[in-house]
């Protein structure tokens, strides 16, 4: 078996078997949710997350082999590969090991130990450094290495070089660099200062003098940081009590040495001047890329729950986005999301213009009888909600109103996308159609949007973006593809984001669509240019057609499985007309009483899939964030001048950070709940608490000037 098989299979608890087959449909193009779904036989049921871990690693696996080879290439083109040197890179379990064995054979710019190294100073330093030898006194052996030519006139010229090659040599070992790493991990402490003698008072006051073991440091810390230092702010440096790291070197290299006071002095030298200063880049580094997974793991974290927030479906909406000067921008969208008008008020205006804007929205709310309001949360946000509230005692109730994060809508807004959607609408009132549907139907609108602009992580700006990109849009395919897709009415921004399907692919759909009408099975998907039958197989299961004969064309169960489902219905006493009539309330327990294994032997397909067909069967078309708790609509509006301590209130979970969440309560500022103050103690927030999860909290205390709201959920009292 592949030893990168076996060191995968041993790192995810799973059988080599297992994971040898999930790469081989990595290999052959399988997406992650169709392995997932379709595939659980084949990988022991593991889950996207899992499947997505795997798959990252073995990207990092296949990329730690690649550099070996390059590296075992480079040396044995210098004619030095020894075999204690090709097995010592073929072990080499990180790429950091790899460029250690590397280094004494890269090629260097000019060094101090290069020029000694010229000057044919190299037997000098062997001589010295040689282990298991006589005693060797540096000032007579240099003696025999004059040479006024290659400008080695003393003997202290001589030792000054030997010292340099022999430094270097320290500098470059693959072991000494090892240990010391391991070292600095363990003991090293990161130091942060202000970098002005009177610094202002900034966001990062809290790092003007602030000193933390390396081992102990936060993600949110080292991300904060590096900010600061980047802004000019902070001077940082890791530091290790240097005693302890010269201890370190000397140990490794001075015993038996030639000339042990000689090296003693050139091993200090080397930690000095060559590996202080390249550990605190590395150890500053790897701070970094752990900073930033852990951040990017948060941020996917946080964006799967928002993405999949329940809908508020087939509700005509009315979507407000909030403004000053260029007044607050107004499109009502049917229950399907289609735009039925547009205006501009002007609430902020003055008494006269709220009143006018009440009465014009109170007549369109008469006439295309909109039962939802969604608020834009930015700028005038908090005047538009209490002007929404008089609107809806205007109209005799009957109307209830959120507070929608308007993140990353005047990315889409303004991209070539929107333009494409509402051409004969200008950016401001697009986005106020793309905040009614955010209502609606939340991951329908987002997948329109960079998933780095949605704002639920840290520091996003800061990560590298190819890797959060990367991440992001497999949230968003395992999202899309756990909801499924209807064939007729998804836009080409969703259906791009189904397993098997890309931007080219989606667009031809939904031309194939507008041109023949709608779809009315699944296999007419063949018929849409460039969808062969492998994007057909990866996307089938995740696509749904209501419209058609076939009850199987709005379920998830994949088309390869209709067989082996009419095959299991007529097992269990069913028919595929009571499927869609919905008379199968017992099929479960019918299955159960047969038994999985034995069905699955009859059906000719795995008990995990046969598990899965029941589900499908049992509620066709089934949405199922509708399982979730509805978002919470408001009818009344409260400020922070009105919050008191001890206060309970009911809120929405809004943001899951390292220290906390934050958590919005009807107030127009979210308030956090500190770690601290959960109900329970945890390592981190996410162990507790996701975004959209309806919680209850109560008043610590409002900073208004700031605008901070300290929330607790532990009862007081």
């Amino acid at each position: 078996m592949d030893p990168m098989i076996q060191t995968l299979a041993r790192e995810l608890g799973r059988t080599e078997e297992q994971v040898q087959n999930v790469v081989n449909l990595i290999d052959e193009g399988a997406t992650i949710p169709f392995i997932a779904r379709y595939r659980k036989e084949l990988h022991g049921s593991m889950d996207d997350q899992l499947l997505r871990q795997l798959a990252d690693r073995l990207q990092y696996l296949r990329s730690l082999e690649q550099r070996k080879n390059e590296v075992k290439n480079s040396i044995e083109n210098q004619g030095k590969l020894t075999e204690e040197l090709t097995s010592a890179i073929d072990s080499a379990a990180t790429l950091a090991e790899v460029e250690d064995l590397y280094r004494p054979y890269k090629q260097k710019r000019r060094t101090r130990a290069t020029i000694a190294r010229e000057k044919g100073l190299t037997p000098l330093a062997e001589l010295l450094f040689a282990h298991g030898g006589p005693a060797v006194i540096p000032e007579e052996a240099a003696a025999g290495f004059l040479d006024s030519e290659q400008g080695v006139e003393t003997i202290e010229d001589a030792l000054q070089g030997a010292s340099d090659i022999i430094a270097e040599e320290i500098s470059d070992d693959a072991d000494i660099r090892k240990e010391l790493r391991a070292l600095y991990l363990r003991r090293a402490v990161l130091v942060s200062r202000a970098a002005a003698k009177e610094p202002e008072d900034t966001v990062y006051r809290l790092y003007y003098d602030f000193k933390c073991p390396v081992a102990r440091l936060q993600g949110h810390q080292v991300l904060a940081i590096n900010r600061g230092e980047r802004e000019e702010i902070l001077k940082v440096s890791v530091e290790l009590d240097p005693e302890t790291a010269h201890v370190a070197v000397r140990r490794a290299v001075v015993p038996g040495a030639a000339a042990m006071a000689f090296v003693r002095a050139a091993a200090d030298d080397a930690y000095d001047r060559l590996i202080q200063p390249s550990m605190e880049r590395e150890i500053r580094n790897h701070l970094t890329d752990q900073a930033n997974e852990g951040a990017i793991h948060m941020f996917a974290l946080n964006l799967k729950p928002l993405l999949m927030q329940p809908p508020v479906k087939g509700k005509v909406t009315m979507g407000l986005d909030p403004g000053y000067r260029m007044g607050c921008k107004v499109a009502v969208v049917d229950g399907t999301g289609k735009v039925l008008d547009t205006t501009v008020v002007y609430p902020t205006h003055g008494e006269r213009q709220k009143q006018e804007c009440i009465a014009k929205l109170a007549a369109l709310i008469k006439k295309h009888g909109v039962e939802h309001i969604a608020i834009g949360n930015g700028t005038a946000s908090r005047e538009t909600e209490q002007m929404t509230v008089e609107l809806i005692r205007k109209v005799g109730g009957g109307v209830s109103y959120m507070i929608v994060s308007e993140a990353g809508a005047s990315v889409y807004s303004a991209s070539k996308l929107a333009a494409e959607e509402f051409p004969q609408f200008d950016v401001n009132l697009r986005s106020a159609v793309s905040i009614a549907r955010r209502l609606q139907d939340p991951l329908a609108e987002l997948v329109k949007i960079d998933p780095k602009a949605i704002g639920v992580g840290q520091y996003q700006h800061d990560m590298p973006q190819a890797r959060l990109g990367e991440t992001l849009d497999g949230v968003v395919e395992d999202c899309v593809n756990a909801v499924g897709v209807d064939a007729n009415t998804a836009s080409p921004s969703l259906l791009q984001r189904v397993s098997g399907l890309t931007a080219a692919t989606a667009k031809n759909l939904v031309k194939y669509r507008e041109e023949n009408g709608i779809f009315t099975t699944r296999k007419q998907l063949l018929k849409v240019p460039k969808l062969g039958p492998k994007a057909f197989e990866q996307c089938a299961g995740f696509i749904r057609v209501p419209e058609s004969k076939s009850v199987l064309d709005n379920t998830g169960v994949h088309p390869e499985s209709y067989g082996a489902a009419e095959k299991l219905l007529a097992a269990c006493g069913y028919t595929l007309a009571d499927v869609k009539v919905g008379a199968i309330g017992e099929l479960k327990s019918r299955a159960e009483a047969i038994g999985l294994e034995v069905l699955a032997e009859q059906c000719g397909a795995g008990a995990p899939t046969l598990a899965d067909i029941v589900k499908e069967l049992m509620k066709p078309g089934r949405d199922p964030r509708d399982e979730l708790p509805a978002p919470i609509l408001r009818t009344d509006v409260m400020e922070a001048k009105d919050l008191k301590p001890g206060m309970e209130l009911q809120g929405t979970v809004r943001n899951v950070i390292d220290f906390g969440v934050f958590v919005d309560i009807g107030v127009h500022q979210d308030g956090l709940v500190h770690i601290s103050k959960l109900p329970r103690r945890v390592k981190h927030p996410s162990e507790l608490l996701r975004v959209g999860d309806v919680v209850t909290v109560w008043v610590m205390e409002v900073d208004e000037k700031k605008k901070r709201i300290s929330l607790t959920m532990k009862k007081p009292g």
